[in-house]
């Protein structure tokens, strides 16, 4: 009978960790089922072990594999920094980006597509992609920035009309973009996507490069063309 408990908290605990991980972004999904991958497989040996169906063996793996499970989140840290040093190695022939941050959204506006990518910072979606969300979920987090944030309100809507191109639904909820908010240096480099050590001259080369695919005129956007106008003033003011 313990031995039976034992077995039903540990399917337990199992499929409560599947139902997290259903939950996750799908873009942290895969840490989450090597873990779960991991459980089942200690379940599996303590289940062997336990009813007498494989030897000393199968304890020795039950440890492995439990020292496998508690040294996995170190080891997920490390991934990415490994592929970021990767990326470094690689970063002559990288393309720059631009970065822009609100309470509820970071939005990243490649400078060769001209294509925006983003991420949820709070809210009912934190975490998720914006790349990753369904129509439905895209409307639901407008419907959340409407009511918390109009920075956020607009960015979103830069990001949907970018996505949805044509439509008018989303952009016929947009108001006129206010003011932005003061920057700081990092967030205006951030914007031009341009490091600490960049010049007057990065600086101006960076806005005219921004400006010729966001400038509303040329059917850009004119709360990121505010942006880009503020942060350049920021730096050379």
């Amino acid at each position: 009978m313990p031995k039976l408990l034992l077995l039903l908290a540990i399917a337990l605990a199992l499929y409560i960790m599947f139902i997290r991980a259903r939950a996750l972004p799908p873009h942290l999904r895969k840490a989450q089922y090597l873990k779960l991958g991991i459980g089942i497989a200690v379940a599996a040996v303590l289940f062997l072990t336990l009813t007498g169906r494989m030897h000393w063996v199968g304890a020795a793996l039950t440890g492995l594999l439990v020292a496998a499970r508690q040294l996995l989140p170190l080891a997920i840290r490390m991934f990415p920094m490994l592929s970021s040093l990767r990326g470094k190695a690689g970063a002559a022939g990288a393309g720059q980006h631009s970065t822009v941050e609100s309470a509820i959204l970071r939005m990243h506006l490649d400078h060769e597509s001209g294509k925006l990518s983003g991420e949820v910072l709070r809210g009912p979606l934190q975490d998720w992609l914006l790349d990753e969300l369904e129509r439905s979920q895209l409307e639901d987090l407008l419907h959340y920035c409407q009511q918390e944030d109009n920075d956020s309100v607009q960015l979103l809507l830069s990001y949907l009309e970018q996505r949805f191109p044509g439509e008018t639904d989303f952009g016929s909820k947009r108001q006129a973009p206010p003011e932005p908010g003061g920057l700081s240096r990092r967030e205006a480099l951030a914007v031009l996507g341009l490091g600490e050590n960049a010049s007057e001259e990065d600086i101006v080369q960076a806005h005219r490069k921004l400006m010729q695919k966001l400038h509303p005129d040329r059917g850009g956007n004119d709360y990121l063309a505010a942006k880009i106008n503020q942060a350049k003033d920021f730096l050379l003011g």
